[in-house]
């Protein structure tokens, strides 16, 4: 009996014949991701469980055949994390997918890994309650996916990211074994914070299964502006004395010269083409103080050379702002057929050097950069847009560029995560500690079942 035929037979005698899916149309659905260059290899096999029990019946087979897994959510990381490798099975959660409880009291909600974000956002913002972590994929994203990449998104500047709101988590781990981590209270100081270790470990060391999430009373209102700056000192400057002011922002997000130029000449927005930053400011909280912090923040704006400022008065008027940032992505794909994105990240202050580095970085490769993201954090997403022809150009420019984000005391990725794209650069910041990683990965998934290949080589 060849491989396949015998892992998919196993699986049907575990767990129901329909939850196991072993055509080359399935095979090939879920042998990629959103990575640009996702393509890795084709699984044996691709499951759809619907219980803890059926992970833990998958596992436990698997580990014992060592047989790859590979958790998948969406499929909407940008790093190859969910990409398999040859072979293997490709488990995906998209089928456990009920919001078993909003808990209005305790303010938390217990959720199956398989919910899509913005579907958990929308039920209990229907209660007055709001989850905050909002990655750009949160309308299709799933609440597992966010988990195990610990997602961030605009509003992380003043919310924080996913590991911030998670309280607990049940996971299945390699042999099978299914684990409650963390406490739903609000303190839990109970040995080693292994719940915490799954938060961001991209599907290498536990699949996943619920997780009970805190929430927080909706803000009561909402202002949102754009501030126009001749060149991108001016705009970095703004966002470091913004919070020297003491204004927090919900949502700071930063467009650089081509980023407006690609938005302007796509979506027709009347934005100046001959502008060097661009920054889009939303702030909420208490009706009472919505407006005194969007002019606080636009007055610092002013202070730093900002030409033009807009506020929103309307609802139309906030989604026109944000139509700015909302049209990038459609935007710069027409300037290139191909792209590359990569999520550095350096402290605010180090924002002007970052850019004016990756400008020098693309003129020594005659190549096109483009660089957007949540200036209010530092994450910054540069963009190198190429033909197909210069693809080996584009992996030297990505190299100078993560070697010098180390240099600025930054970091390789601010919320993509590392997966199969990034791994070559993960000792370049975290040196030596790389073998404590990997001596993790080895104590909780012997066999290197898990996600193997991801984060580092075992």
């Amino acid at each position: 009996m060849k491989r396949k035929d015998y892992i998919t037979k196993h699986l049907k005698s575990l767990i129901r014949s329909e939850k196991v899916k072993d055509s080359m149309d399935f095979c090939i659905s879920y042998s990629y991701d959103a990575t640009p260059t996702g393509e890795r290899g084709v699984p044996d096999v691709v499951v759809f469980p619907e219980t803890p029990e059926d992970v833990s019946k998958i596992l436990t087979f698997a580990n014992e055949e060592l047989i790859p897994v590979y958790p998948r959510g969406a499929g909407s990381g940008l790093t190859g994390g969910a990409a398999p490798e040859n072979g293997g099975i490709v488990l995906t959660t998209e089928k456990m997918n009920r919001i078993i409880d909003i808990d209005e009291d305790n303010l938390g909600v217990l959720t199956e890994s398989g919910v899509v974000t913005y579907t958990l956002q929308q039920e209990v913002e229907k209660l007055g309650l709001f989850y905050p972590p909002d990655p750009s994929s949160y309308k299709y994203s799933t609440i597992g996916g966010n988990i195990a990449e610990n997602a961030g998104g605009p509003r992380c500047v003043k919310y924080g990211v996913t590991k911030d709101y998670v309280l607990q988590l049940e996971a299945v781990f390699p042999d099978g074994t299914i684990t409650t981590l963390g406490a739903k209270t609000v303190k839990s100081v109970a040995g080693y914070n292994l719940k915490d270790l799954i938060i961001g470990s991209e599907g290498t060391l536990a699949v996943i299964t619920k997780a009970y999430l805190k929430l927080i009373p909706a803000p009561e209102d909402v202002r949102t502006a754009m501030a126009i700056f001749d060149n991108v000192e001016e705009a970095a400057q703004a966002v470091a004395d913004m919070f020297k002011a003491k204004v927090i922002p919900t949502a700071l997000e930063f467009l650089d010269r081509n980023s407006i130029v690609a938005v302007e000449n796509y979506a027709k927005l009347g934005l100046p083409t001959d502008a060097g930053g661009l920054l889009i400011i939303e702030v909420d909280g208490y009706r009472e103080i919505v407006d005194m912090l969007i002019d606080r923040a636009l007055e610092v704006c002013r202070k730093a050379g900002a030409k033009t400022i807009k506020k929103a008065t309307s609802a139309k008027e906030r989604e026109e702002i944000w139509r700015a940032r909302r049209e990038l992505s459609p935007a710069i794909v027409q300037l290139k057929p191909k792209k590359i994105n990569e999520d550095v990240v350096v402290q605010r202050s180090k924002i002007p050097e970052l850019i004016k580095g990756t400008y020098k970085i693309a003129d020594k490769y005659d190549l096109m950069v483009v660089n957007f993201g949540h200036a209010g954090d530092g994450n910054i997403h540069v963009n190198f847009m190429f033909e197909p022809q210069e693809a080996e150009k584009v992996e030297s420019a990505v190299r100078d560029l993560f070697r010098f984000t180390i240099e600025l005391g930054g970091s390789v990725s601010g919320e993509h995560g590392i997966g199969f794209m990034k791994k070559e650069f993960l000792p370049l910041e975290v040196g030596e500690a790389i073998e404590k990683m990997i001596a993790v990965k080895k104590a909780l998934d012997p066999n290197n079942i898990l996600n193997p290949g991801k984060i580092f080589d075992v």
